[in-house]
């Protein structure tokens, strides 16, 4: 595996990290369609633990079983496969090194009432399973956050020591924030500064919207006018926002969408400097041919080839 150099300046911004950690991390960079571009396409499937099986499934049943997941982020060339334990453990051996995985350790589910997420998966779990990285949920804004970010604190130390990356999935919710306010520019781009505090390698937020949730940061956008006109524009806030660029931010795919508009959202992540998607729903409840075409041309978008 020959780094390319747009991979070796990315590394470079993790001053602190081992040998082992940055391998991982150009695993993931450089596999795939995108591989060596800079740009990442993931494809996460731990809706079943967060919806339930029939609501994340039964539109494409052929997703019920977790060698589908595997089989679909091999054949469309993507750069890794993030779920829970059990379904990463149920195709473990039979695409060993076919594609890097990342393991999903807490999970939610529809019957909690609390903003939380449970511990279900540990580094040892991503080391016995060969996986480059763990996958880990906050929720900024909750009651339950500051217990989170102690979580992921203890256990991005002990993933580092022995050479995972980590991925921060910091999606706001809870406490005093608004149904609006989860997806507020200014929400937005402090989740993916404070998963940057945290010491994540790679950053998910969702795309952020139009709306400022904050007095205080209000404010501030009006006074220094900050450009939020359009989601490149958004995008590009969040990215300079996570370290000025210096950390991996990936956007979610969120709720069922149109191909047209999956198509258009990406292209306005790309001219706003994402780098890149991980895109679950919008996939694998396609039937699988729409779903090929689809992330293929996702794939072309990001090399500015559609």
């Amino acid at each position: 595996m020959k780094l390319t150099q747009r991979v070796k300046r990315i590394l470079a911004n993790y001053e602190s990290d081992n040998p082992g950690t940055k391998a991982n991390l150009a695993r993931i960079l450089m596999h795939g369609k995108l591989g060596g571009s800079g740009k990442l396409l993931i494809l996460p499937v731990d809706q079943g633990f967060e919806h339930g099986p029939a609501r994340s499934f039964a539109a494409n049943p052929d997703a019920y079983d977790p060698h589908y997941h595997f089989q679909l982020a091999v054949d469309a060339g993507l750069n890794a496969f993030a779920s829970p334990l059990g379904m990463i453990e149920a195709g473990a051996d039979s695409f060993a090194g076919a594609i890097p995985t990342i393991l999903k350790v807490n999970s939610s589910n529809s019957h909690a009432t609390t903003k939380d997420q449970a511990i279900t998966g540990s580094v040892n779990d991503a080391l016995r399973l060969g996986c480059s990285a763990i996958g880990f949920t906050i929720y900024p804004g909750s009651d339950e956050a500051f217990e989170m970010m102690e979580e992921i604190r203890e256990m991005a130390e002990e993933a580092k020591s022995v050479g995972l990356a980590v991925v921060i999935w910091s999606y706001p919710r809870g406490g005093k924030l608004s149904k609006e306010g989860e997806t507020g520019i200014d929400v937005t781009a402090y989740a993916a500064h404070m998963a940057a505090l945290l010491g994540a390698h790679i950053i998910k937020v969702k795309p952020p919207t139009e709306h400022i949730e904050q007095d205080d940061a209000r404010k501030v956008y009006e006074k220094q006018k900050i450009d939020i006109s359009n989601l490149s524009a958004r995008i590009s806030h969040v990215m300079q926002s996570s370290f000025n660029n210096r950390r991996i931010v990936v956007f979610s795919g969120g709720g069922a969408k149109s191909t047209e508009d999956v198509l258009n959202e990406i292209r306005a992540l790309r001219d706003g400097g994402a780098n890149g998607s991980i895109i679950g729903r919008n996939t694998f409840q396609r039937p699988r041919k729409e779903a090929l075409e689809m992330l293929d041309t996702i794939i072309k978008i990001y090399q500015n080839k559609a």
